[in-house]
């Protein structure tokens, strides 16, 4: 009984927000929190297989066209069957919805139907790589530095409350970049250290699940 009346309080605060108008809960104020998986792509490092991580966000909306997005990655990978990488994101972004004053955004209806809400996303996020051998974890490099990020995205917005959020970003890292060296006949891994800005970059995709929590201000 007790698992049935939490079912049922779930599906009352997804699904029967139809008669709330829509607008209202995309304005200023909103406050949303999400969990969310991530995949990196075309990492920098040679012969690194793409990463997989989790993470989670909140984002607090400023006005129907922009909101910010508070964000914390964590990201594994393999290269090959030598070394691993671990990485730790900390960052913020800025969504901006340009479509955000057309009418199927702003009418409130007698019966909610889901849309998708695209957006364009900029940010900055400060970063730790940790690069270990696979036969000696002892043997490692790390790195601290910051990164931007830019990209497209869309909410699947299913409720007025809830979503499913979609994002492809490029990751442009600033700082000193780790180079690794393998010699496959001495199985002999090394690390270079390498100065300069924007050394680095990959490609994150974001899958998240959000929903829309409190609206802190602007109530009425």
């Amino acid at each position: 009984m007790i698992r049935i009346g939490t079912f049922i309080c779930l599906l009352a605060l997804t699904g029967v927000f139809y008669a709330q108008n829509n607008d209202k809960l995309n304005s200023s104020g909103m406050l949303t929190i999400g969990i969310r998986s991530t995949l990196s792509a075309f990492n920098d490092q040679q012969n690194e297989m793409p990463g997989k991580g989790i993470g989670g966000h909140a984002r607090l909306r400023l006005s129907k066209q922009i909101n910010t997005d508070w964000f914390f990655d964590y990201i594994t990978s393999d290269i090959l069957n030598y070394a691993h990488r671990t990485d730790y994101h900390i960052g913020w972004s800025v969504l901006y919805y340009p479509l955000s004053e057309l009418k199927c955004y702003r009418i409130q209806q007698t019966k909610y139907k889901p849309l998708f809400r695209p957006y364009v996303v900029a940010g900055h996020c400060f970063d730790y790589s940790l690069i270990q051998d696979k036969a000696d974890i002892n043997h490692f490099a790390e790195r601290w530095s910051s990164a931007v990020q830019a990209g497209l995205g869309t909410h699947f917005e299913i409720t007025p409350r809830f979503d499913v959020s979609l994002t492809a970003q490029y990751m442009f890292h600033l700082g000193n970049h780790i180079h690794i060296d393998y010699d496959f006949d001495t199985q002999v891994l090394e690390f270079h250290e390498e100065k300069g800005a924007l050394q680095s970059g990959h490609l994150l995709i974001n899958l998240s699940l959000n929903y829309k929590i409190a609206k802190l201000w602007g109530r009425k």
